[in-house]
């Protein structure tokens, strides 16, 4: 590693402090952990002298830090962004690859974690425990069990849109525990990965022709956004159910609650909304066939450590001077090889 100082910065905390004793060990790295509420100027002065900045969940990010161009713009030795998990939306991705400044993720790191959780949410819509969970502690005999009959898994057809790390976990689990058919839209592999990865290709619209289970596993971009509406919810079968644990605002909220309302749906098991926590008046919250968890699929003692251990370990590569791993605008690496050069006076590993 070169002879110089690299500073990474973050605030509050890392999930898990595997990525302190990993990072602490190394010579060469000032970690700075800030804190929101510190002095502003003292934060603003450590990002402008930052190399790295290691981000919070998108939930729990503050302004005036947040990734965007402001910031950008202001904290002129920024070589990387790093993201806590796989989604990276709250990143003005093209303002970074302008500066020069990748975007790196976790990819990977929470796939079991979340895969396990659709599954979970698959098996209590199908079963219907939790609707009679909620009836059993409510006063009244006006129930019998008879009216939370459920369905088994086996057999049935899952619809996964986006077959990545985590799509790819849940299409096997499904396939080796269930013996789901298994199929699935994604734009961004070759068709013989479909194969590999336990699924039959398919388009999106097939997808939720087909499928008893649609379960949404695609990071939010600009061509993500809002791609499920009213149309979409239209092709589902009325014993479907429509699973995301990928990020609020790829699904229109308003357009399922319609179809919701309207049977046309068997019901819904959402992780994620547009806005996070959602309003207690949600409209979605008044179905019983509706089952809801705060943007939990990925919070477990495993997937933060794997998390963890991932981006200190992603850091270790970015400082070093190599291209790391799990790159999002890979367009940068030309100019981010220029200001690497610039900043530390050594270039970078080709």
């Amino acid at each position: 590693m070169a002879e110089h100082v690299n500073n990474l910065v973050y605030f509050e905390n890392w999930m898990r402090p595997v990525a302190e004793e990993i990072l602490g060990a190394q010579k060469g790295i000032n970690l700075q952990c800030l804190s929101f509420a510190d002095d502003a100027d003292a934060n603003w002065s450590a990002l402008e002298s930052a190399h790295g900045y290691q981000l919070l969940a998108s939930t729990e990010m503050k302004a005036p830090f947040i990734p965007k161009k402001e910031l950008i713009e202001r904290c002129p030795n920024l070589l990387a962004f790093s993201v806590t998990g796989a989604g990276y939306d709250m990143i003005d991705v093209d303002a970074c690859t302008k500066a020069g400044i990748m975007v790196v993720n976790q990819a990977g790191a929470n796939s079991e974690s979340v895969a396990q959780h659709v599954l979970g949410l698959m098996l209590v819509l199908s079963k219907q425990i939790v609707q009679g969970d909620r009836r059993m502690r409510r006063q009244g005999n006006d129930w019998d069990r008879w009216g939370y009959q459920g369905k088994e898994l086996t057999g049935r057809t899952l619809g996964i849109i986006g077959l990545g790390n985590v799509g790819r976990r849940v299409a096997a689990l499904a396939g080796q525990m269930f013996a789901m058919r298994v199929i699935a839209c994604d734009p961004y592999i070759e068709s013989e990965d479909f194969k590999e990865r336990g699924a039959l290709a398919v388009s999106m619209d097939e997808v939720f022709q087909q499928a008893d289970f649609v379960s949404v596993n695609c990071p939010l971009t600009e061509e993500t956004k809002g791609m499920i509406g009213a149309r979409e919810f239209g092709l589902m079968k009325e014993q479907a159910f429509f699973i995301t644990t990928a990020r609020g605002g790829i699904h229109d909220e308003a357009a399922l609650v319609e179809v919701l309302a309207g049977g046309g749906i068997a019901g819904a098991g959402l992780d994620v909304f547009e806005q996070e926590p959602p309003p207690f008046d949600h409209p979605v919250f008044e179905f019983e066939n509706v089952i809801v968890s705060p943007h939990v699929a990925g919070i477990t003692d495993d997937c933060l450590h794997n998390m963890s251990e991932y981006a200190a370990s992603q850091w270790l590569t970015i400082f070093k001077g190599a291209r790391p791993p799990r790159l999002i605008n890979t367009e940068v690496w030309p100019k981010y090889r220029e200001r690497y050069e610039s900043i530390f006076g050594v270039p970078p590993e080709e």
